[in-house]
């Protein structure tokens, strides 16, 4: 399959000519933009587009370059599946783009009719039908003459997309090791330089980086951002909702020593904080089309919250919060479930509430965009304490598998063993019995295995009120009912270093 997708690149690592002059290359990567009006002041496609048209303008030696998610989840998104980012990016186009996870939330078939829709083309090296042969209109490695410079740009998506995403009957190769073969070999071919554009977490970054393969990595999936050079490679870290951007500027000199081709280059880093960038016209007219529409239908009160609300990445991913809280209790209370169980990567606005708060149907459906659906099944406790185990064995990646509990209590030790964490479980105040049969309320895409979850496929659903209606609006029928919410932090997950 690799040498498949490689084939159409190598012949175009020929021998170029030597250049007398240095050579300023740019690379601008970005990834993981969802909101497309960004958060107002910050980010977003119109600032984005401004930044890729100013820095094509000042050097046509510029790649502008995606490192995957942004048809999910956002709020409209949630709407038009991911439409509007594809609208948005086709006035700017890319060079290239890597799918993310998020690509393929609302399926195969989506990614492949919003693909059909772009200006631009997408590769990834790592992804295959079921029977090997390549994804239609999915491409492989690219290699680009930049004024005699030969670029490899090695497109890698993330392995671990068939846990946490929809993906259907698509083969995901090994995200590190298909990048590092696919690097030596555009080196062996010819490459001057080798540029990984990855959507993948920071630990498989660093394997990339000290495979010593690449000259550069630009990689997305951690929603941070960083840059690093070890003299070797350069790393760039691409944020969220492209709030920072660092154009990588290469000054790259080729020239001959002993019959052989000789590349030498040096990283300069820049940094743009995009509050400070006038958004492009052109964007902004459609951003505010859009943000038009959505303003009409969702800024409706529902309800107030009388205790701050935490829906932070970093807070709904390791420990309980009092969004997690409030989403599952409507999830259990609605449905009239024992227990429920949300994944904290479905809890997606990233930020706080205060106490007093009015609540809006803009706000529930930002924090649960994907369009889930409510779902009850019937778990042993045994299922449900594997359950358990299996939202508490990343927590110290920071995984959207961490779950956010309704009906119980569980006790972990995090220094444990992955599988063999949980201590402790409380269901209405009673010790969990592996025997006895629970009613669990958790979502759609749990049921189906996703974030790990397997143990919930197949299992026996039982329909009661609610079952099947999207989340986010079972949320709202229990925050309008109530006219005032007032989650607290009580004790639900516990860790035993705390």
């Amino acid at each position: 399959m690799t040498k498949f997708l490689l084939s159409t690149a190598l012949c175009a690592l020929i021998a170029a000519p030597l250049m007398a002059d240095p050579v300023k290359i740019t690379l601008l990567g970005v990834g993981d933009v969802y909101n497309f009006a960004g958060d107002g002041t910050q980010g977003g496609f119109a600032r984005l587009n401004a930044v890729a048209k100013a820095e094509r303008a000042a050097n046509p030696n510029t790649l502008y370059l995606f490192d995957g998610d942004m048809l999910s989840p956002s709020l409209l998104s949630g709407f038009d599946k991911g439409q509007n980012t594809i609208d948005l990016t086709n006035l700017v186009p890319f060079d290239l783009a890597v799918p993310g996870n998020h690509e393929f939330d609302f399926g195969p078939e989506n990614f492949a009719e919003k693909l059909a829709a772009s200006k631009y083309p997408w590769a990834a090296i790592n992804i295959t039908n079921k029977d090997g042969s390549p994804v239609a209109g999915l491409g492989g490695v690219v290699v680009k003459d930049i004024a005699g410079v030969k670029i490899a740009l090695i497109p890698v998506a993330q392995d671990t997309s068939p846990e946490v995403s929809t993906t259907g009957d698509l083969v995901f190769l090994p995200t590190v090791d298909t990048a590092i073969a696919a690097a030596k070999q555009a080196r062996a071919d010819g490459a001057d330089l080798v540029v990984g554009l990855v959507q993948t977490n920071i630990y498989n970054d660093l394997d990339l980086i000290h495979s010593k393969a690449f000259d550069v990595v630009l990689s997305g999936d951690d929603h941070s951002y960083g840059t690093s050079y070890d003299g070797i490679t350069a790393y760039v870290e691409t944020s969220i909702d492209a709030r920072l951007l660092s154009p990588l500027d290469l000054m790259v000199n080729v020239s001959e020593k002993d019959g052989k081709r000789v590349v030498k280059w040096t990283p300069s880093f820049r940094f743009i904080d995009t509050a400070t960038v006038t958004p492009d016209p052109e964007s902004q007219a459609l951003v505010d089309t859009m943000q038009k529409g959505l303003d009409d239908t969702l800024n409706v009160a529902i309800g107030t919250t009388t205790t701050p609300l935490d829906s932070r990445r970093n807070v709904v991913r390791a420990e309980e919060s009092t969004m997690g809280d409030l989403i599952a209790d409507a999830m259990r209370l609605q449905s009239g479930a024992d227990v429920a169980l949300m994944n904290g990567g479905g809890i997606r606005a990233d930020r706080t509430y205060d106490a007093g708060a009015t609540l809006t149907r803009r706000d529930i459906l930002t924090e649960l965009p994907f369009g889930n659906t409510l779902a009850v099944a019937e778990l042993t406790g045994a299922q449900l304490a594997e359950a358990l185990e299996n939202a508490l064995s990343q927590v110290e990646k920071g995984a959207g598998r961490f779950a956010q509990v309704s009906g119980l209590t569980v006790v972990y030790d995090p220094k444990a063993e992955a599988g063999k964490r949980v201590t402790e479980v409380l269901v209405a105040g009673a010790a969990l019995d592996p025997a006895a049969v629970y009613k669990v309320a958790v979502n759609d895409y749990m049921l189906g295995g996703g974030d790990g979850y397997k143990m919930l496929k197949g299992a026996k659903q039982v329909v009661t009120d609610g079952t099947g209606a999207l989340v986010a609006k079972v949320v709202m029928d229990y925050v309008e009912k109530a006219g005032s919410v007032q989650p607290t932090v009580e004790g639900r997950i516990k860790a035993l270093s705390q």
